[in-house]
């Protein structure tokens, strides 16, 4: 693989308490939330009604940090599994090209198992997640 320009963050994920993390982080930081998504704002599906506590959950939320980092996260719903210690970080790959994340994705997932195939999203993104073969949990992302 060529040296190409991407960056690798860490993902956080709460079982309902990532708001308050996250504005407890961005006091020790001293630094601004600068994005936040609730589960509500997503496009609705009529085969799947969130619970109104749902909703209010975090779906994505970021702090910039100094050092062109971001700190990322995001809340279950009852749609996802319960976090447990292990399984409560991913580690998140903004590639700069959709070939550059599906080279990622297709050797990430590699003897893995793929949580969401990488695809267009609603947030215009093209987006997927796995758990690679050694057990890290992985989001390959590229925005248009």
């Amino acid at each position: 693989m060529t040296s190409k320009t991407f960056s690798l963050n860490p993902y956080l994920i709460f079982n309902g308490n990532c708001e308050t993390a996250f504005l407890h982080y961005s006091k020790v930081f001293d630094l601004p939330i600068t994005q936040i998504s609730r589960f509500g704002e997503m496009p609705s599906n009529p085969e799947k009604q969130l619970s109104q506590t749902d909703a209010n959950k975090i779906m994505h939320i970021c702090i910039p940090l100094e050092n062109g980092t971001t700190l990322m996260g995001s809340d279950t719903n009852a749609d996802s599994e319960k976090t447990s210690v292990g399984n409560n970080i991913s580690i998140s790959i903004n590639a700069i090209s959709q070939a550059q994340a599906d080279q990622f994705f297709d050797l990430l997932s590699e003897n893995g198992n793929i949580k969401m195939p990488i695809q267009k999203t609603f947030w215009n993104a093209y987006f997927g997640m796995l758990t690679d073969q050694f057990g890290i949990n992985w989001m390959i992302n590229f925005d248009f």
